[in-house]
This record gives C-alpha cells, sequence and structure tokens, in this order.
C-alpha cells in the first residue's frame, strides 16, 4: 500500500513546472521566516532539495545570513543512520553524495550531538494531517528523529499535492509535529490549522 501510494504521491510532485516549485517553495518559506518557532531557533537542521522538493537553498541562505548555525543530514547507507553535520557555505561545503544528494565533503564534515539542534525542516514524499509521512523508503528519519527531544519543533515542509487526510503506518512510523505547505500551517499535534491569506 505505501509503495502503491509514494509513487502516486512523487506522480503528483512531479507534475508540478518548475516555476510552480519556486513559487510554491518561496511561500513556504516566506511564511517559514515569520514562524515564531523558526525566528527562536538558531540551530536549524534541515535537507539539501533535490528532485523536485521544497527548494530550501533559500531558507539556508537567509539562516546563514542572519547568523544561525545551519545543520544538515548525511546519510550512513550500511546503517540507515542520519549524522548531523554543520554547514558553513552552500557553495564551498557540498559534493553528490549518496542517492544523488548534496553532502558534505569529508573535509567539511562538521559532526553535531543531534541533542544542540532546535529546529528540524524535514522532507518527504507525503504527509498526512497527523504529521505521519512518506519518505523514500530507506527509513532514515523515522530512525532520527526518535532520538530528538519532543521540546525540539519539527516541521515536514510540503506542497499541497503532497498531503493526504490519513497515511498507512506501522509501529516504526514517527510523524513530525507540523507541517508547513504554501497554503497553510498545520499544528498536528491537535489538528488545527492556520490557512494563510493571499
Amino acid at each position: 500500500m505505501k509503495k502503491i501510494l509514494r509513487e502516486l504521491l512523487l506522480q503528483k510532485r512531479n507534475l508540478l513546472t518548475q516555476e510552480e516549485i519556486e513559487a510554491k517553495s518561496s511561500l513556504i518559506h516566506k511564511q517559514l521566516m515569520v514562524s515564531p518557532l523558526f525566528q527562536r531557533a538558531n540551530r536549524v537542521m534541515l535537507y539539501i532539495s533535490f528532485r523536485n522538493e521544497v527548494l530550501t537553498s533559500a531558507i539556508i541562505k537567509e539562516l546563514l545570513q542572519k547568523g544561525k548555525r545551519v545543520f544538515i543530514p548525511i546519510t550512513v547507507p550500511k546503517t540507515k543512520a542520519l549524522i548531523v553535520s554543520e554547514l558553513k557555505s552552500l557553495e564551498e561545503d557540498l559534493q553528490l553524495g549518496n542517492f544523488g544528494v548534496l553532502e558534505p565533503k569529508p573535509e567539511a564534515v562538521r559532526e553535531l550531538d543531534p541533542s544542540c539542534l532546535d529546529l528540524i525542516l524535514v522532507p518527504g514524499v507525503g504527509f498526512d494531517m497527523e504529521g505521519f509521512r512518506i519518505g523514500y523508503g530507506a527509513g532514515y528519519y523515522d530512525r532520527f528523529l526518535p532520538r530528538i527531544s519532543k521540546e525540539v519543533p519539527t516541521i515536514g515542509l510540503a506542497f499541497e499535492v503532497q498531503l493526504v487526510h490519513q497515511l498507512p503506518k506501522d509501529e516504526y512510523d514517527y510523524p513530525v509535529q507540523y507541517v508547513l505547505t504554501e497554503e497553510r500551517l498545520i499544528d498536528c499535534s491537535n489538528l488545527q490549522t492556520l490557512i494563510f491569506k493571499t
């Protein structure tokens, strides 16, 4: 079931044009910037976008400009673990890594204990209203997120086309606390939704 749903959600996301991806990502970026969750955070972990994910390069640049510390995940295929590494330069620190995703060069790996984070922005193929997600199937975030204190906000970034009412889940699936799209912010703990004015 999950495999079929993953394919359907990827197809929906792949139908978005580059112009739509950029416009919707810009709206998500703007809403993120005014969020108290973001404004309070000083050590933010987020992904380097690829394929048709919500774009994160502008978010990273703004974080660095504001003097906040930026951290990105490094995948370890052998153990399916995520290592958290500090990013200081989008232009100088990165090279193509696992799965064709940009990851830090060996000399730019600056590992951090995840307990130091105070905000995590999470990618996904799809999310539901309770914050459960479908990823690419390797389970990296489902292993990583349970290690993080519940005091640390976790926000799934997604386009509206990636939302479903309810996803099938198993015991290993771990939800995010919020989902942010170009149209709304969903507080998954109480299923409250803030609709953005356009």
